[in-house]
């Protein structure tokens, strides 16, 4: 289902995940980064990226169940920093953002005598997911209306529309700054959608920043 409709209005859509446990685990640094070498990409999308689905409300210290692990169960503090700090959205796939991610935990390494082990934490379990769209029957043809929605969906529509869509489209415009650039012409308030970070907080700080984006502009007489 596309986000526009066919007289042009904004489509709301939710989204579910379905998750697959991939019966593999790591109980050192060392092992972590061999399985990230062979698991299929969409692992590394459910460690990374739909991190930020399951925990929609509570912001976390660390953003991805990676740097989680290695900081709270392996007691790495070092490396679940260096971890923290990757934004999935400055790479072009999620092929690079596994090389990435094995460069990191690579390079720690080297500089170690011993492998960092969780000892007496958990080990660390792959899993996959795959996301489902979910329409809403929403809709918006103004500004006005498209902050009314954006106020009262599920956060798994902010979810959809603003880290879905950086994979599902492959380009940098999130579906809320594209919309607005296109549909209703406003360039300075799709800019701003477009360059919000979603990776600083939770998805409802992401909605509470969309709202004020959207107050603003209306205040000016968007």
């Amino acid at each position: 289902m596309t986000t526009t409709s066919s007289d042009g209005a904004f489509r709301f859509l939710g989204c579910s995940e379905i998750q697959e446990i991939l019966g593999k685990q790591a109980e050192d640094e060392r092992t972590l980064a061999e399985l990230l070498e062979e698991v299929p990409l969409d692992s590394i999308y459910f460690h990374t990226h739909s991190f930020f689905l399951r925990h929609r409300f509570i912001e976390r210290t660390y953003p991805n169940d990676f740097a989680e692990w290695v900081g709270e169960q392996v007691r790495d503090h070092v490396l679940a920093e260096r971890l923290s700090v990757v934004d999935p959205f400055e790479y072009p796939s999620l092929e690079a953002l596994r090389e990435e991610l094995i460069s990191l935990i690579d390079d720690h390494l080297s500089g170690l005598a011993t492998v960092p082990r969780a000892g007496f934490g958990a080990p660390f379990y792959f899993n996959r997911s795959r996301i489902l769209e979910v329409p809403t029957g929403l809709e918006a043809r103004t500004l006005r209306e498209f902050r009314a929605a954006i106020s009262e969906v599920d956060v798994s529509v902010i979810y959809f529309h603003v880290f879905e869509s950086h994979l599902r489209l492959q380009r940098e415009e999130n579906d809320f700054s594209a919309w607005i650039r296109h549909g209703l012409r406003l360039t300075e308030l799709a800019d701003r959608m477009k360059a919000l970070n979603p990776y600083l907080g939770s998805l409802e700080r992401l909605r509470s920043s969309l709202l004020n984006m959207c107050d603003d502009q209306l205040a000016r007489g968007g």
